[in-house]
């Protein structure tokens, strides 16, 4: 039967993920909109931001942290262009973001000296086999597979070379080993569910060493440039941005971050994330007909969460019939008002993908997932008889 009860919030997206419990647009009423990022309350509430980022996650005194255009694409693209080249190079992708990245570098940058090493989705690669004499490009949470690294444990705290971390679906909700991360990338639409087109870009030491110490072979875009005269900009991470950001997205990023540090802080936020992660860990165990798509909890994402229809007669139907019964699940729930955005993402295989980050209520999922019943009923009675 078609449950009564529906979420209070059933904003379930991936990205742009879940406002922040509480949030109305009336809480930006402060925002230094009309007015120059340039001027004193401008960049005052620009290095607010920075500064409390710095301070909610724990981030080292002598690491950098720096607002950029263009989300996180953006920040992974100023990595990738300004401190790639000076070694060889080992990609690591598991999912559709990752071998964004792998085309890059391949594509774009040429890098001749480039090692991929890769997993299929729901899995991710041999973390074994990575040589940190290269530099190393890796996503923590792989956003449209559902997986993340286990840990810090595999990334050598003597490397050579520069562990770049994309870290945007991670970030706020798992717990990352600063020390051994030499660049970390996120944007504001991600965990902590802010406003997008910003992106946020973290420097350690060793990254800003070889900033100065290399010089790309191709030429930078003004928006990729972290030097000027071959020094640092120190700067772009003093509340100098490189373009204009939106003043009302700072006023939105600097809310979430206050929210965080009312909760109780990180420990706080991934506490949330785990426990929105259990809830749908109940359900599916008690499901023969849901799964996830990574088996391994030790690499199950807390945050991305990607469920995989595992029915006899779901497997049964020819791949593009899949894909339609599994659309047809998520457009039942968003016509409902029940679960919005929940498909799972276009490169991945058909399924399900659920958010559960910290913004997210557990009591909205526990609210959902009658919904996800229904839904399952309504497909199968529509394409099993199609598989038989």
């Amino acid at each position: 039967m078609k449950p009564n009860l529906r979420p209070a919030r059933p904003d379930f997206s991936s990205g742009p993920c879940a406002k922040r419990p509480g949030w109305t647009p009336e809480l930006l009423k402060d925002a230094a909109v009309g007015r120059s990022h340039r001027s004193k309350l401008g960049k005052k509430k620009i290095v607010e931001v920075i500064d409390r980022t710095r301070g909610l996650l724990g981030i080292p005194a002598d690491y950098r942290v720096g607002i950029v255009p263009a989300s996180d694409t953006g920040a992974v693209e100023m990595a990738l262009w300004s401190l790639l080249g000076a070694r060889p190079v080992d990609m690591l992708a598991w999912e559709s973001f990752g071998e964004g990245w792998v085309t890059d570098v391949a594509k774009q940058l040429k890098l001749k000296d480039a090692r991929v090493l890769k997993a299929p989705y729901g899995r991710i690669a041999d973390l074994s086999q990575v040589d940190w004499t290269h530099d190393v490009v890796f996503t923590w949470n792989g956003t449209t597979s559902g997986v993340k690294v286990p840990d810090g444990e595999w990334i050598a705290a003597d490397r050579q070379g520069l562990a770049i971390c994309d870290a945007t679906s991670a970030v706020f909700a798992m717990d990352l080993p600063w020390p051994k991360l030499d660049v970390v990338t996120w944007s504001w639409q991600k965990v902590m569910g802010g406003e997008g087109a910003h992106g946020m870009l973290v420097l350690s030491p060793r990254a800003i060493q070889r900033l100065e110490s290399y010089t790309p072979t191709w030429p930078l875009p003004k928006i990729f440039r972290l030097t000027s005269g071959g020094k640092f900009a120190e700067a772009i991470f003093k509340g100098d941005t490189i373009n204009t950001p939106s003043l009302l997205c700072i006023e939105d990023a600097i809310d979430g971050l206050r929210w965080g540090e009312s909760i109780g802080g990180l420990p706080a936020l991934i506490a949330r994330s785990q426990g929105n992660l259990e809830v749908l860990e109940q359900f599916v165990a008690e499901r023969p007909w849901l799964s996830f798509l990574a088996a391994d909890k030790a690499i199950r994402s807390n945050t991305s969460v990607c469920l995989s229809i595992t029915a006899p007669w779901f497997a049964a139907l020819a791949a593009d019939k899949q894909a339609a019964a599994a659309k047809r699940m998520a457009d039942l729930l968003e016509g409902e008002k029940a679960g919005y955005d929940v498909g799972a993402y276009r490169d991945a295989p058909p399924g399900l993908r659920i958010w559960c980050g910290a913004t997210v209520e557990r009591s909205d999922l526990q609210v959902l997932l009658p919904w996800l019943d229904w839904a399952y009923a309504e497909i199968e009675r529509e394409f099993g008889q199609k598989a038989a």
